[in-house]
């Protein structure tokens, strides 16, 4: 008997069957990008029509609870805006109950009229959609009807669970269809486990949370579930983000407004570093996976931005820098904290040198975390975890009391934490479990607790705590492997011993192939050949 599979493999299994329907649908009628818009579309109408009528239902039985049996008191108050509360509203038109009931060929027109009504109902959707989508890819009726029909599979009732339903949508595509897979361009989805462990370093908790790029906005929607399963109020989070493209600031807007979560993505999609959305403010925490060695971020009106100023101007030809001072501009220069992926080449790299040596020397880094390979579903990189911190003087923070780390770095090697391979997936693919993700946290958190002696605060080939006069010696390199001890297990090694073992080997291998090489001339001469 086959063994049966589990509910959680289940779910697994039928959202990539829906997907893969979907993408055969759309196999010849669509280009990658429309594709890609249209289906994302569809299952944001999808989730926020189900949990917007969600919402009714249980409204409609607080007013029968409450002695209102009026149907016309019920519905005007069920079709009030100001009454949803962590849901968003959803026009008539736009509501999938409505939407899935349309014959086929009034379906495209259909769903325009609803990405228009979602635009035009408030604050929470605009922005959310690409207007006119349906109508300019203009699929023929039996195709949108199907594609609709299998998106009509994908409730929250059975997802729900999903720490990112449109992320892992998004995330299919650059699977399967490599969607701005260069990272020049777009950007890499950052995997659940990679985001749940930047949250357990920086715990987000409250005040205010900064994305400088923040993508198709996976990062708060799963930083959102780690709040709420450590300490229960996400409300007290206030989200704050910007994106450069398009069509991913849309899905970003899409994200979070299913997840009813509030936000602050600025008035459209702009460059970071040339059209700061959040221009003057300051944020307690940042989490962020900033491009990798990005090129082309340079504006000749950067020249003298007040954000390089006290350091030095970043290579034009990298934005790995910029991005580490734009982040230091936006932290809180009291109490902020900002937990964030870059490419293991800004460890070291020489042009950059004096920047590094400042924020050293300035005290801003608290710790770097080298991670592991193949984490990410588009590239087999190995990255760092950057933690900056502007108050390493210690005292109480979230219930701890911390020592002063003043003049220290935290540098941990995780590269050997490779042992949990993800299944099923096109490409090798490792994932940090939740007791890994406990043990990196308890090792930072450790070395910042009161009482911990930071000049012996080590494991080899794990992690040490270096002070500020190593790192001088060092050249301000903040490449672990400088600093971490290699434990060396060939001292421990009977070299007489291998080596005779190893000539006894290599003897009896020639014996064997002179006795097979007799043999050979033997048969080749019965056959009437001579071998020499």
């Amino acid at each position: 008997m086959a063994k049966k599979q589990t509910k959680k493999e289940d779910k697994k299994l039928n959202l990539e069957s829906i997907l893969f329907n979907c993408r055969d649908y759309l196999r010849s009628n669509a280009t990658l990008n429309d594709k890609r818009d249209l289906l994302l579309t569809l299952v944001f109408l999808r989730f926020i029509g189900e949990k917007f009528e969600d919402a009714q239902i249980a409204m409609r039985e607080e007013c029968v609870k409450n002695g209102i049996t009026d149907g016309a008191i019920i519905e005007a108050f069920l079709n009030s805006p100001a009454r949803y509360q962590n849901v968003a509203y959803v026009p008539d038109a736009a509501r999938w109950s409505n939407l899935i009931n349309i014959p086929a060929a009034k379906l495209n027109a259909a769903l325009d009229d609803a990405l228009q009504s979602i635009d035009e109902s408030g604050e929470a959707l605009k922005g959310c959609v690409r207007k006119g989508l349906f109508s300019s890819i203009n699929l023929e009726a039996n195709v949108i009807k199907k594609v609709v029909d299998e998106v009509n599979k994908i409730s929250h009732k059975v997802f729900g669970e999903e720490r990112d339903l449109i992320g892992r949508v998004y995330e299919y595509f650059l699977k399967s269809f490599a969607v701005n897979a260069t990272k020049e361009d777009g950007e890499f989805y950052t995997p659940h486990d990679i985001v749940e462990l930047i949250a357990a370093f920086i715990e987000p908790f409250d005040g205010t949370l900064y994305d400088p790029c923040c993508g198709s906005g996976g990062m708060f929607v799963q930083c959102a579930k780690y709040v709420e399963a450590k300490q229960g109020d996400i409300k007290s989070v206030n989200v704050y983000g910007q994106e450069k493209e398009p069509a991913t600031y849309r899905l970003a807007k899409m994200n979070l407004a299913v997840r009813g979560i509030s936000h602050h993505l600025g008035e459209g999609h702009a460059s970071t570093f040339t059209h700061d959305m959040h221009k003057g403010l300051v944020f307690d925490y940042i989490m962020a996976n900033p491009p990798f060695n990005l090129k082309k971020w340079y504006d000749t009106s950067l020249s003298s931005d007040a954000r390089w100023s006290d350091y030095a101007l970043p290579p034009e030809s990298n934005a790995n820098y910029a991005w580490i001072l734009h982040m230091l501009s936006k932290i809180n220069p009291v109490k902020g904290v900002a937990g964030f992926l870059l490419a293991n080449g800004a460890l070291g790299d020489s042009d950059t040198i004096e920047i590094r040596k400042k924020l050293i020397e300035n005290d801003k880094v608290e710790a770097i975390i080298v991670l592991p390979r193949e984490l990410f579903y588009t590239t087999d990189i190995s990255v760092t975890l950057w933690i900056l911190n502007q108050n390493k003087k210690g005292g109480l923070w979230h219930d701890r009391k911390q020592r002063d780390r003043s003049g220290e770095i935290l540098f941990m090697d995780m590269r050997q934490w490779t042992d949990n391979a993800v299944k099923g997936e096109q490409k090798k693919k490792v994932e940090l479990k939740a007791d890994q993700v406990e043990r990196a946290r308890n090792i930072y958190f450790k070395w910042q607790a009161e009482g911990t002696d930071g000049a012996n605060y080590a494991e080899p080939e794990l992690y040490r705590s270096v002070n500020l006069e190593e790192l001088k010696e060092n050249g301000y390199s903040l490449v672990p492997s400088r600093y971490i001890e290699f434990v060396d297990r060939d001292s421990d090694i009977n070299y007489n011993k291998v080596l005779t073992e190893t000539a006894s080997t290599v003897s009896d291998l020639l014996k064997r192939q002179k006795k097979n090489d007799e043999t050979l001339r033997n048969a080749l001469k019965q056959l009437g050949y001579e071998c020499e």
